[in-house]
């Protein structure tokens, strides 16, 4: 195949449609046209549904790009590991997270990567739970880190930790600092991420099977907003992963409790790649500082604030 019609194939693949295509790379829509037609030629199938809204991937047009996208990915590793570490020109990671993992706990660990290795940059991408695992099995990134509750085909987990779901307060709150019940948060203005995440589902079906029911003050689909309206919240009370707020619970004199209900225990925090993806020297570097870090910040969380997780 030729590098023209591969090159347009991904411009419209990115624009959605061939005029759209067009105008980012400045060539007329009939040439364009052509070399798509060319490219499903050669390969005797169609690559796009067409429609009046545009063009979109079939079956056959996915596996094209994911496979362009892998050589595109191998392409650029191959350069960094020839160039080296010393390179003038940096080393650049793809990150994908979910959102609590975005919040403080990755980009207080890519800082500190950084001043050991100061050439490296890295491209953050925050996605769904299940948009993280489909970046990782089309090549999208270098490494995701995201909570999971199930096994995932076509990744490969570098390392997994337990991640139950702990609820967070202010440390003067009246909870803070004895036993309580799942329950008993009921009496509490409770902060809830949105149905999309893990860590609700979890919590939901424990309150569910408790025959507890909670209405949330204040649901969100970001986690920063969230923590700071537990922060600036008095008698609030918030749901997550002690990996989430690692490096910030302590800083803002929040505590962290666990609550003893066996459904609360089924997540796990991971580190996931690409199955079979090849590694550069910074890349292999970066995957063990990550699990290193962890390793310490989690044995670290637990003592401090007497979580017995399991």
């Amino acid at each position: 195949m030729h590098n023209s019609e591969i090159r347009y194939f991904m411009a419209v693949v990115g624009a959605g449609s061939i005029s759209a295509a067009s105008q980012q790379l400045f060539v007329a829509v009939s040439a364009i046209s052509r070399q798509i037609q060319r490219l499903e030629t050669r390969l005797g199938v169609p690559l796009f549904e067409r429609s009046a809204r545009g063009m979109v991937l079939n079956d056959a047009g996915h596996i094209l790009a994911n496979h362009v996208r892998r050589s595109m990915a191998d392409m650029e590793l191959a350069m960094a590991e020839i160039e080296g570490l010393k390179s003038v020109r940096q080393t650049t990671i793809r990150v994908v997270c979910t959102d609590g993992v975005a919040f403080n706990l990755l980009p207080t660990m890519l800082a500190r990567f950084r001043e050991i290795h100061p050439r490296v940059s890295f491209y953050l991408t925050v996605g769904t739970a299940r948009q993280v695992p489909e970046l990782v099995r089309n090549g999208e990134c270098d490494v995701a880190l995201k909570f999971s509750l199930s096994p995932e085909h076509g990744v490969e987990v570098l390392a997994s930790y337990p991640a139950p779901v702990l609820v967070f307060m202010q440390a003067d709150h009246p909870l803070a600092n004895k036993e309580f019940q799942l329950a008993d948060l009921n009496a509490w203005p409770m902060v809830l991420p949105d149905q999309s995440a893990t860590i609700r589902q979890l919590f939901d079906l424990s309150c569910r099977m408790n025959n507890v029911f909670i209405d949330p003050v204040f649901t969100s689909n970001h986690f920063s907003s969230l923590y700071d309206f537990v922060r600036n919240t008095p008698d609030a009370i918030g749901i997550c992963s002690h990996f989430s707020i690692l490096y910030s619970a302590r800083r803002d004199n929040l505590r962290m409790r666990t609550v003893n209900i066996d459904q609360l225990s089924q997540r796990t925090f991971q580190i996931q790649t690409e199955m079979g993806r090849p590694r550069t020297a910074v890349l292999s570097a970066f995957f063990t500082f990550l699990r290193q870090e962890l390793q310490i910040q989690d044995q670290r969380c637990r003592q401090e604030f007497d979580l017995q997780l399991h």
